[in-house]
């Protein structure tokens, strides 16, 4: 029952952080772009499509609860380790997803231009689709990789700071008799 709430709060915390840095990022571009915040999202889920979305949100999501779980195991390497590899795995994965949108949108670009006649009556809206294949093409890139970096950075910052947690303390004087009764606290 422990472990489940553990994993249950884990899952909260990682939705929470994820969600408040996506705010971030947002009111960040609102403000930097002066477009509204609706807008912005719309545009994103026409460009880069949902299926990019969900599987980009479930990526970060992986990331983000094996960097809590990280922190929160700390301790000797062994007690975290296969949390910061999971981790370090769906960070890589949410650079790969982005790499491979882009591939497929030059396929897509590239293939529609095979299938269509190219006339001075056509080339507008060859041009067009063309067009919004490659946005998608590079709008994941553009959304992927410095996601990923910060994922990655995340997970092995942390990773290195529990590691050189001086453990020696903790060894020695287990914290819950640390203060003995008569100790202030």
């Amino acid at each position: 029952m422990r472990g489940a709430l553990s994993l249950i709060d884990t899952g909260s915390r990682a939705i929470a952080y994820s969600l408040g840095a996506g705010v971030i990022a947002l009111a960040a571009t609102v403000m930097t772009t002066s477009i509204p915040a609706e807008a912005l999202l719309a545009q994103a889920r026409e460009v880069v499509g949902p299926a990019f979305l969900v599987l980009m949100a479930v990526l970060v999501l992986t990331s983000v609860f094996a960097w809590i779980r990280v922190m929160r195991d700390g301790g000797p390497e062994e007690r975290h380790r296969a949390w910061l590899e999971a981790g370090l795995q769906a960070s890589n994965g949410v650079a790969t997803l982005p790499l491979t949108y882009t591939l497929l949108g030059i396929s897509l670009g590239i293939g529609g231009l095979s299938d269509q006649e190219l006339t001075p009556q056509t080339v507008q809206l060859v041009i067009k689709d063309l067009t919004a294949s490659f946005s998608m093409a590079f709008m994941t890139t553009v959304i992927g990789l410095p996601t990923a970096a910060v994922l990655r950075t995340l997970l092995t910052v942390t990773h290195a700071r529990v590691v050189a947690r001086p453990q020696a303390l903790c060894a020695v004087v287990p914290p819950a008799t640390a203060f003995s009764e008569g100790d202030p606290a």
